[in-house]
């Protein structure tokens, strides 16, 4: 199978060092990689672009308009990891960039993380812990509990937040949560009617929502003040939906018995560099430098997940589960010669437009397929005669054309 570009070999930039996997997942595919360790800045992020084809990062690359538009030969990002609030998606699908990421990959990781922490906080393991490395014996029961029969309340009942629900119920707890979406209930897990309710009922509060700018600054001193006495705080989410500030006040005045965070509003580019927290030092919290998902099994596996989705795009123009584009794949038949791959703006007319310069052209349309998603339509389209490259070339300058591809089958 060979791909259409420009420029040699098709490359691919991978940076925040994704699971070694995908350079091997590449490699069959005929991409060749290159690396950068850490995350860039827009500018350093600009001129790195130059001639790559396909970008693959993690969480902390910004991905932003300005970055896209000074590179319009991108054809797709891979964020190795569940968020994708890094990627200006608004952008990528103007300019016909398809955006994957790996939204079940890691769930488990971060769910044993929770359990972990869970029961730490709950025995004052990070207490007994500071004060043993200081040369202190301090073999006392207070405030140590176990965690059954407590009530965890759960915010933002997704992908991660229902698995959390039936590990924690299997280990004794009572599971409440709220999402704002209707979501159903596992196990014996009760939906509340407000995040709220929540606050003000759990012993325990995990968050696990989504990077939405809506839920920037979900959690402030208002909220904290909610929760009951001695409660414990989890936070695998996101940085920016917590006030630090706040956190840090209700560890310290003895409102909150226990925190864990891994996640923060600013986090480093690269590992090595220096961190600075409010919570620093407070030795009832447990502070991991966002290694939520960060174990050998879960990179792995986000690496191979992610890889695979883009080499797919690549050889066939799938856009199953692209976040941004409709999602499409077509089988091809024995006589397909071509794929065209055009994505478009979502106005009538198009499909009837293509294949009107296809049958004008003398172009035998072998298979097609067709897919909307808001302002964005897909279409492919497989040739299995001769390909007219005059009908490629009216098609491309259609004025609802957004991006064409040609593959040969």
């Amino acid at each position: 199978m060979f791909f259409w570009h420009y420029g040699g070999m098709t490359r691919a930039l991978l940076l925040e060092n994704p699971h070694k996997v995908a350079d091997e997942v590449f490699a069959k595919n005929e991409i060749d990689v290159s690396r950068h360790a850490g995350a860039l800045d827009e500018d350093e992020l600009i001129k790195a672009l130059e001639g790559v084809e396909y970008l693959g990062l993690r969480s902390k690359t910004q991905v932003t308009r300005r970055v896209l538009e000074a590179n319009p030969q991108i054809k797709a990002i891979g964020a190795f990891c569940i968020g994708t609030n890094q990627i200006d998606l608004e952008a990528a699908t103007e300019l016909g960039i398809s955006v994957f990421n790996a939204p079940y990959s890691n769930t488990r990781s971060v769910v044993e993380l929770a359990i972990g922490e869970i029961i730490d906080l709950s025995r004052r393991v990070t207490v007994k812990n500071s004060r043993l490395h200081r040369g202190i014996w301090d073999k006392s029961a207070d405030g140590a509990h176990e965690v059954r029969g407590h009530t965890l309340g759960i915010i933002g009942y997704g992908n991660i937040g229902t698995q959390l629900s039936v590990l924690a119920e299997a280990m004794g707890l009572n599971v409440i949560f709220y999402d704002m979406a209707e979501r159903l209930s596992l196990g014996n897990a009760t939906q509340m009617p407000t995040m709220e309710s929540v606050l003000r009922e759990a012993d325990i509060v995990s968050i696990h929502v989504d990077g939405q700018e809506t839920n920037s600054n979900l959690f402030g001193a208002r909220e904290f003040a909610m929760m009951k006495p001695g409660a414990l705080f989890i936070n695998l989410s996101r940085g920016f939906i917590v006030d630090i500030d706040a956190l840090h006040d209700a560890l310290v005045s003895g409102h909150l018995a226990g925190a864990a965070v891994d996640v923060f509003p600013q986090e480093p580019k690269k590992n090595g560099d220096p961190f600075d927290s409010p919570l620093i030092k407070l030795d009832n919290v447990i502070l991991t430098p966002h290694i939520g998902g960060s174990t050998e099994e879960a990179q792995y596996d986000i690496g191979r997940f992610v890889a695979g989705k883009i080499s797919d795009y690549q050889d066939t123009g799938s856009t199953d589960m692209s976040i941004n584009l409709p999602n499409l794949s077509l089988n091809a038949s024995q006589e397909s010669r071509y794929r065209i791959r055009l994505i478009h703006k979502n106005t009538p007319g198009v499909l009837a437009n293509i294949n009107h310069t296809f049958a004008e052209m003398g172009a035998n349309v072998g298979g097609q397929i067709l897919g909307t998603a808001g302002s964005t339509g897909y279409v492919l389209t497989d040739i299995s005669s001769e390909l007219p490259i005059d009908a490629i070339e009216k098609i491309r300058s259609m004025k609802d054309t957004i991006r064409l591809i040609t593959t040969t089958l």
